[in-house]
């Protein structure tokens, strides 16, 4: 059996009995970061084998972890904030666990891009996961493709790239767009900025430093999204 699990975006209350329970009783943990994921371990006195899986050695480990489930044992995998696979490492193993007949079990839990959506105050009924952006090529082509979205868009951004993807899709036409701003989400200096893509700015480039991980939830130009609409009450009524 492999598991993943969930754990704390930020504050560790946030994390399941069921989560906790599972970590006491498999054989072995898979961790993004060792040593972050032995921070959460240690303050509730999980003490289980710990094996790194990261971005950069997943097609080393996938097998060699395969093998051991395959003979019995019983893993878990976590990454250093939320769910497992969700712009994280974990597609590969579990695509290899089902191919060997392993079961795969996903807990429900922390993810960062669900409270940045629901408080962001943008229409949630329908919204467009994009993740990172990429770093350098394709990244002005990717922002100008979100801008022809009908949905609300989430994206995650690193803090040292903020102002600059804020600045492009200024450069993009896209200054009046609204668009949350959710930072630290959990912990005890989180912030949320509600406006247009051009206050956001002004707003993070007064600050000295920004810190923490951030999300982007950026609405949909209001012509496109009823464009949208009106298509598919064409499409029902038909």
């Amino acid at each position: 059996m492999l598991y993943l699990i969930p754990t704390p975006i930020g504050n560790l209350e946030d994390i399941t009995l069921r989560a906790l329970r599972l970590l006491q009783e498999v054989d072995f943990i898979l961790a993004e970061d060792t040593r972050k994921s032995g921070v959460l371990l240690k303050h509730y006195q999980i003490s289980k084998p710990l094996q790194s899986y990261h971005l950069h050695n997943e097609h080393q480990v996938v097998e060699r972890v395969v093998q051991k489930i395959a003979q019995g044992q019983k893993a878990a995998l976590i990454t250093d904030a939320g769910t497992p696979a969700i712009s994280d490492p974990g597609f590969l193993l579990v695509r290899a666990c089902v191919e060997a007949g392993i079961e795969v079990q996903c807990l429900a839990g922390a993810t960062a891009f669900v409270p940045a959506l629901v408080q962001s105050a943008l229409p949630s009924d329908r919204f467009v996961f994009e993740g990172f952006l990429p770093p350098k090529k394709g990244r002005q082509t990717r922002l100008g493709q979100i801008l022809q979205q009908s949905y609300t868009t989430v994206l995650y951004e690193s803090p040292h790239r903020l102002l600059k993807t804020l600045q492009q899709l200024i450069d993009l036409g896209a200054n009046n767009r609204q668009i949350a701003v959710c930072r630290e989400l959990s912990k005890l200096h989180e912030e949320t900025f509600r406006g247009n893509i051009e206050e956001a700015l002004a707003h993070f480039q007064a600050k000295d430093s920004i810190k923490g991980e951030i999300v982007l939830v950026l609405g949909a130009e209001k012509k496109i999204r009823n464009s949208q609409q009106e298509l598919e009450e064409d499409d029902f009524e038909a």
